[in-house]
């Protein structure tokens, strides 16, 4: 699943930065490399030109080219490469960029293992011999009573 939210929303330390310099029509960074889980966050505002983020193969989309912008998106699980992005108003001038996501490290979770069950058939023995005596002595007790009357 991907998640792209308003950055006010869910914006977080780890967050990469990207932002426009107007003077050269760029991205700053215009190279940013992040792991799977981070976000980078695409913030311009008060710009004389509109830009927008929008990678190639349609991973993300800031939206409409604007003087204010401020959008995060999250590398989930799964979106590792290269993804190039470009501003559209200004990709013929060069304003692209390229984000490298690396894989997250993998999280080897260890499994207890439960305890081998054992089978006690003894005791149940063992309890079948005592209640088997003791309905015996209770038995003798009673002819016993009844002899004596």
């Amino acid at each position: 699943m991907l998640i792209a939210a308003p950055a006010s929303a869910s914006s977080n330390e780890s967050d990469v930065i990207v932002t426009v310099d107007s003077s050269s029509l760029r991205f700053s960074p215009s190279e940013v490399t992040v792991t799977e889980g981070q976000a980078v966050r695409f913030m311009w505002s008060g710009q004389a030109l509109p830009h927008n983020a929008v990678a190639d193969d349609g991973l993300f989309d800031s939206g409409e080219p604007d003087r204010n912008v401020d959008y995060r998106f999250v590398f989930e699980i799964g979106t590792a490469g290269v993804h190039t992005f470009v501003c559209e108003p200004h990709a013929s001038v060069g304003m692209v960029g390229s984000i490298t996501v690396n894989a997250a490290p993998v999280v080897e979770v260890e499994e207890e293992e439960e305890a081998p069950v054992e089978n006690t058939p003894a005791l149940s023995m063992v309890s079948g011999l005592l209640m088997t005596a003791f309905a015996a002595a209770c038995i003798g007790r009673n002819d016993d009573d009844e002899q004596t009357v």
